[in-house]
């Protein structure tokens, strides 16, 4: 099965069996010398760096706003949750969000090195009231900082 791959799994040295994708946000990513030395041996021996469909991008979006995970879910996130739908892949990370919003899309998912996320649904609620709202920001009745939280 092909796996699709976030920047974590450059930051370590575990091997990857099967064909390897990527995306090219991914590796803009990577800064550290032995991160790119990884990317370069991975690229070597096949990894592909692919972009995402726009279709499967839209997917994904409307995916984390459904999760809740929108606000805390990168480009390079929905991109290799994007090229994962495309390739009908694993995405290979340890992002709770990416996890979160790959298990409502039904894409396969396996952690790096932290254990596997369960299925979260999120709700907005104010710090200071206690009202609940649709996203994160400033409540319109107290005026307190609106907060992520487990439904």
């Amino acid at each position: 099965m092909m796996l699709v791959l976030d920047a974590s799994a450059f930051f370590i040295d575990i091997p990857f069996d099967g064909p390897l994708a990527t995306t090219p946000a991914v590796v803009d990513e990577l800064k550290d010398h032995t991160a790119r030395c990884r990317f370069a041996t991975l690229q070597a021996a096949g990894l592909q760096v692919r972009d995402p469909s726009p279709a499967s991008i839209a997917r994904v979006q409307a995916a984390a706003v459904a999760s809740g995970d929108a606000p805390v879910l990168s480009g390079t996130d929905t991109g290799i949750l994007a090229l994962a739908l495309d390739l009908a892949a694993t995405v290979c990370t340890d992002d709770f969000a990416v996890q979160n919003v790959a298990h409502r899309l039904q894409v396969p998912v396996r952690p790096i090195l932290q254990r596997q996320a369960k299925a979260r649904q999120w709700r907005y609620r104010c710090a200071g009231c206690g009202r609940y709202y649709k996203k994160e920001g400033t409540c319109v009745v107290c005026g307190a900082q609106v907060k992520r939280k487990l439904k």
